[in-house]
């Protein structure tokens, strides 16, 4: 009995102490938090994001109908205080008109896009609260002042709207088809939108299409039955005529104010 302890006793002793468990490495984020700005300046910046930006990249920035996701954009991530923002804004890019907003403005605005956290969805996402918060009837002041031009709410006629709200019942994705249409978005609402055409004219003889390209040395266009030309462009040769069916809502979009779009959309809730 006491042999078996004392070689019971040895076979443990000769057992190798466990392993202690790997160290946790803490690595440093890949985009390290900004040191947090004045809250009156984010403030400021949220207003003029809300009414410049948020229909097109979101109000979480997280990206829209349209616009891309700011949160990660390589653009936002190596600006400092608004100089490549600003720049962007200033002159527009494909699909996204110029802004003329002072300095300051740009400044406060990029304060409040770098508020937002670089990270997951979770981390980074700021949930939107409902956006049918304006006041219905100067909506409908709005609409009579500002749209009635173009459209209607009355039964027949061109541009009727009347149902919108029957056919639209997301008020969110509702706003997002007045506010700019035609941007894309998410469920291909660019694919249902009248595209862009041209004619161009050159010695004489016109040819038109849908627009494929546009700048000062080419146009391309597609024509009905798919065969696509260009011509080269010298100043205003040929002649170059566009058409786009949404020039009227690309005009108003530098104009809009943040209770306008409010007020309009919650009007146009009731439009069934």
């Amino acid at each position: 009995m006491i042999l078996a302890a004392i070689l019971l006793c040895s076979a443990l002793g000769a057992q190798s102490p466990p392993t202690p468990p790997a160290p946790i490495v803490r690595r440093p984020p890949a985009f390290p938090e900004r040191p947090p700005a004045d809250p009156a300046v984010v403030e400021r910046g949220k207003a003029l994001y809300g009414v410049h930006c948020a229909f097109c990249h979101g109000v979480d920035a997280r990206g829209g109908s349209g616009g891309i996701n700011l949160i990660r954009a390589s653009m936002v991530l190596n600006d400092k205080n608004g100089e490549l923002i600003g720049q962007a804004v200033r002159e527009g890019r494909t699909g996204m008109p110029k802004f003329d907003l002072s300095d300051a403005q740009l400044s406060d605005m990029a304060a409040f896009i770098h508020s937002f956290k670089v990270g997951g969805y979770d981390v980074s996402r700021m949930t939107p609260t409902t956006i049918v918060t304006g006041d219905a009837k100067l909506g409908a002041a709005y609409f009579q002042k500002t749209c009635s031009g173009c459209h209607t709410v009355a039964a027949g006629g061109n541009n009727s709207l009347q149902g919108i709200a029957t056919r639209i019942t997301d008020p969110k994705m509702l706003q997002q088809t007045w506010l700019m249409p035609g941007s894309g978005g998410r469920g291909g609402a660019a694919s249902r939108t009248t595209p862009v055409t041209v004619t161009v004219t050159e010695n004489g003889k016109s040819y038109n299409g849908r627009l494929v390209r546009i700048d000062d040395f080419v146009v391309s266009l597609a024509e009905a039955d798919g065969y696509q030309r260009s011509f080269a462009r010298n100043g205003d040769i040929p002649k170059v005529e566009l058409h786009d069916p949404l020039a009227g809502h690309r005009k108003l979009i530098p104009t809009y104010q943040d209770e306008d779009i409010h007020n309009l959309t919650a009007y146009l809730v009731t439009v069934k």
